[in-house]
């Protein structure tokens, strides 16, 4: 019976011990397991889950920076910022437009056009190679600021985004290789036979600077609305998750068509100023030309900047309503009150120059009674789009009137009040161009009646469906009134798209009053040119400002506080000093680099020693050369 006890008594220890070791294994086992296999986090933006392989955004007590003298942090980052984006714009937009008239010069059947346009081509690309190296300069210095300047968000920014640096870096060499090839093959592949494939290798730069632009934009689109990283920051591993961020498309296109804008303003500046200052008849008639068609360029790009704004502001909302309210309704409104000022100022502007540009134009006088019914109609379009929603007042004002928003002026604040105001503007400035178009030109189709019958019901239907859909939009909601941007923005380029090309087809075979004399336009249309440049890059910079302040002191949005004491949005007057001086500072260096370039002759100076090289460059006062 012992013997028995003592054997179940060994048979039960094996089985405790035998259990025991078996839940040491599973335990060891699950341990293992768990290492193996990181707990996984959610993304902030697109709730997919992930596992964390980047660093977590720093501590609030790590965003608290030093101060190095007198000159906060911001300020001196935010000027040399300014200076590297105006800069890497001018360095996207001039090659662009140098392929753009390379392509021109290919395609006319003009051989002096065609020489002018190439000529023209190669002299502002030498500026852009300057361009390129300065803007490389003013990045290393950027980049050095922010690592000194606030070290641990360029650890958290540079962790998150160490995937996308080599890549920037990548593009960055190519672009400027195929820029420097492209230049300098400019007289090796001159043959008709190679000036298609030096045409392409243009677009492979341009290519890779539009490439360099969506990398760039990566950041400032995840600074204001993080994506591709969970509530602590951390970075999932998902790439495209980190680039596609909410405001990344609308931003690039936003973007692209400022950089497009604030290049062609450089350029219109420097005409302008040459133009004013020239001696002789053949240099003002050059730069009078070259002014123009880089205005027809940026005008281009001006006419979608409305839509391209609604979507990036519509976007901001979607993303945080109070990042939105904060821009358009509260710190932030008065700022865009002076944007749309500015903005009307553009619009009276290239129509104030296109009426004086018909100085130049025999025949031109026949539509100088139609001007003053289009400037009416575009001062008021400008009041109802400067027309803030919500007014300042003293308390005892709001008492009486109900609320901020006045009951009837308040209307003309909303959205859909706006985008009706800047399309109707727009229309209007479609219908000044075609009327210049005209100016030198007597109609000869058959249908001519009918042609100028159909173009008067387009623009009095289409601007009549705009009104009435801004008017409609004073009885419906916020959330349902911002839907009708869509069809106002449809109805637009119906009307410019349709309405263009009608009279494209009524001018062929024209009778021609006389030849556009380049050169003769007034001074006052030198001077409005010159304004107009600086109101471009002046909207520029207030605009990157608006959209950087949105975040107010975050670093990264809800993620990334900037504790600092310095770090608040600064007042209206500050911003508006910066703007000026980054402005004025670009400018002024813009300037040097034309003039360095035209030290050797080659860019952008007019060879005046033979007859025969001069007819190579300037457009002839027998021939009409201007963008259809």
């Amino acid at each position: 019976m012992a013997m028995r006890r003592t054997i179940i008594n060994s048979r039960l220890s094996g089985l405790l011990v035998g259990w025991l070791v078996a839940m040491s294994l599973i335990g060891a086992v699950g341990f293992a397991q768990a290492q193996a296999e990181p707990q996984t986090a959610t993304d902030v933006y697109y709730k997919t889950e992930g596992v964390p392989v980047g660093p977590p955004a720093p501590p609030a007590d790590a965003a608290v920076y030093p101060r190095y003298g007198t000159i906060d942090n911001r300020s001196l980052v935010w000027f040399v910022t300014q200076q590297h984006t105006y800069f890497g714009g001018f360095v996207l937009s001039l090659p662009i437009f140098c392929v753009l008239f390379e392509f021109l010069g290919l395609m006319t059947r003009d051989r002096l056009a065609a020489i002018r346009y190439d000529r023209l081509a190669r002299d502002f690309l030498k500026v852009a190679l300057l361009a390129l190296s300065l803007t490389a300069v003013v990045g290393s210095l950027m980049l050095g600021l922010f690592i000194a300047l606030y070290p641990s968000f360029m650890r958290y920014m540079g962790g998150t985004f160490k995937t996308m640096m080599p890549i920037y870096a990548f593009v960055f060499l190519g672009e400027t290789i195929f820029l420097v090839l492209y230049y300098y093959s400019w007289d090796r592949m001159a043959a008709p036979a190679l000036k298609w494939g030096h045409a392409a290798v243009g677009v492979v730069a341009n290519g890779l600077g539009a490439a360099l632009l969506l990398l760039a934009n990566a950041w400032s689109a995840f600074m204001m609305a993080p994506s591709g990283v969970d509530g602590q920051g951390r970075y999932l591993g998902n790439v495209w998750h980190l680039l596609h961020s909410a405001l990344w498309n609308p931003l690039n296109v936003h973007r692209f068509l400022a950089d497009l804008m604030s290049g062609g303003a450089v350029v219109i500046a420097y005409a302008s100023y040459r133009f004013l200052t020239s001696k002789s008849d053949e240099e003002r008639a050059y730069y009078d030309w070259v002014g123009y068609v880089f205005l027809f360029v940026t005008v281009c790009a001006l006419l979608p900047m409305p839509f391209a704004g609604y979507w990036l502001m519509r976007s901001v909302y979607a993303f945080r309503q109070s990042m939105g309210v904060t821009m358009m309704g509260g710190l932030l409104t008065w700022l865009f009150v002076v944007q749309a000022l500015l903005v009307g100022v553009l619009f009276l502007g290239i129509n104030y120059y296109l009426w004086q540009s018909m100085g130049r134009i025999r025949g031109g006088e026949r539509y100088q009674g139609h001007l003053k019914y289009l400037v009416v109609a575009l001062t008021i379009c400008l009041f109802v789009w400067l027309t803030p929603h919500t007014i300042m007042m003293a308390p005892g004002e709001g008492k009486a009137m109900g609320g901020a928003q006045h009951p009837v002026i308040g209307n003309y604040g909303v959205m859909s009040a706006k985008n009706g105001a800047i399309n109707v503007m727009i229309c209007l400035t479609a219908l000044s161009y075609i009327f210049y178009r005209r100016a030198n030109r007597t109609l000869t189709v058959s249908w001519t009646r009918g042609g100028n019958i159909v173009l008067a019901v387009l623009f009095t239907a289409g601007i009549l469906n705009v009104v009435w859909l801004a008017v409609y939009g004073f009885y419906l909601p916020a959330s349902i009134r911002v839907g009708l941007a869509s069809p106002q923005a449809l109805t637009t380029f119906t009307v410019l798209f349709v309405g263009l090309l009608i009279n494209r087809a009524m001018m062929q075979g024209a009778k021609v009053h006389g030849p556009i004399e380049w050169g003769k336009i007034s001074v006052r249309g030198m001077v409005a040119l010159f304004g107009l440049a600086a109101t471009f890059t002046w909207v520029m910079g207030l605009m990157g400002f608006i959209r950087s302040s949105g975040r107010l002191s975050w670093h990264v949005t809800e993620l990334m506080p900037d504790l600092s004491p310095w770090a608040f949005t600064p007042s209206l007057g500050f911003a508006a000093k910066m703007v000026t001086l980054n402005m004025l500072v670009f400018w002024l260096t813009v300037l040097l680099l034309f003039w360095i370039s035209s030290r050797d002759q080659a860019a952008i100076s007019l060879p005046v020693h033979a007859s025969d090289e001069r007819a190579d460059v300037l457009p002839p006062a027998s021939r009409e050369v201007q963008p259809s």
